[in-house]
């Protein structure tokens, strides 16, 4: 607790904006933290298991909060109040069942869906990265060529190796030699965290995914 603590009180320092993810399920809480690094980076992200220990711990300094619907529903008031900020976790697809002036991120689907909703919310509720850090640059201002990005592209619009062989006229081995290189250079091996890179980067249009 008393770590808690001093990580915040040292990210109020520094300065850098701040995310809450209130959560009694610690493996959705962890699984989320990481996404979020890797769609919103730049950001401090601090998980409670708990209403009462976000109350401990400054509530009011996090840019916004990821929270899950039964606690929203236990203390409505407040986080009705932050509505603007407040992120609710939902298990139900059924937009029928929410309530009305939050948004939502249903986390029962799969990785590769719940990636494309994280990127749509920080996109559409942070254009050109509005009100958000700036993206760390890296010190080569291309990593990969020309080619590799035609099959970055594709890759995060869901085509598999055959397809995108198909659609860029090369050979199935050159797809996937391509592929294994893509993901030696990003230090990325997944199709989700290959699509978060591509959205970041603007290689690829969050509508096309």
């Amino acid at each position: 607790m008393e770590d808690k603590k001093n990580s915040i009180l040292m990210s109020m320092m520094r300065g850098r904006p701040k995310l809450a993810i209130i959560d009694p399920n610690t493996l959705a809480e962890i699984g989320l933290k990481q996404m979020l690094h890797d769609v919103i980076p730049g950001m401090d992200i601090e998980t409670f298991c708990s209403f009462e220990e976000l109350k401990d711990h400054h509530p009011d300094i996090f840019f916004h909060y990821f929270v899950a619907n039964n606690i929203v529903l236990a203390h409505r008031l407040f986080f009705l109040k932050r509505q603007h900020k407040t992120i609710i976790l939902t298990n139900s697809t059924d937009p029928n069942t929410w309530m009305n002036d939050f948004h939502y991120l249903c986390v029962n689907v799969s990785e590769e869906q719940l990636v494309k909703s994280l990127l749509r919310l920080e996109q559409f509720g942070h254009p050109h990265g509005k009100n958000l850090p700036p993206m760390q640059q890296t010190t080569d201002s291309k990593i990969l060529t020309d080619r590799e990005i035609e099959v970055l592209s594709l890759i995060a619009q869901g085509y598999l190796n055959k397809e995108i062989a198909d659609k860029l006229n090369i050979s199935l081995t050159t797809v996937i030699t391509h592929r294994k290189n893509i993901q030696e250079k990003l230090g990325k091996k997944s199709a989700a965290a290959l699509t978060i890179y591509a959205v970041m980067h603007g290689y690829i249009d969050i509508n096309k995914i």
